[in-house]
């Protein structure tokens, strides 16, 4: 299993994660350079499900802290929103909660 320190918290890394018990796990997605916050709240809109408000919040939330956790849910429910993020150009990522 590929656990490392990030700081005080322990990451399972995502292919670490058995999707056939639909394990909790958290959508990460980090800061970037490139995209307008503008396209990162559409994105948690359209992909996510999120209110305008909600999407916003995170945005900042993003820009301030470099990440947030956007979305908990089992893995395999996470997986299809994370490539969605990632096809629109934003850097995410699927951590276990175990």
């Amino acid at each position: 299993m590929s656990i490392f320190a990030s700081g005080q918290e322990d990451v399972l890394l995502e292919e670490d994660i058995d999707v056939s018990i639909g394990e909790p796990a958290d959508l990460i997605v980090f800061n970037d350079d490139h995209n307008t916050f503008d396209w990162v709240m559409q994105s948690f809109v359209d992909v996510l499900g999120h209110s305008s408000e909600q999407s916003e919040q995170l945005a900042l939330m993003i820009h301030l802290k470099g990440k947030a956790t956007v979305k908990s849910a089992a893995f395999n429910e996470l997986r299809p929103k994370k490539d969605a993020l990632c096809d629109r150009g934003l850097s995410a990522v699927i951590e276990g909660k175990g």
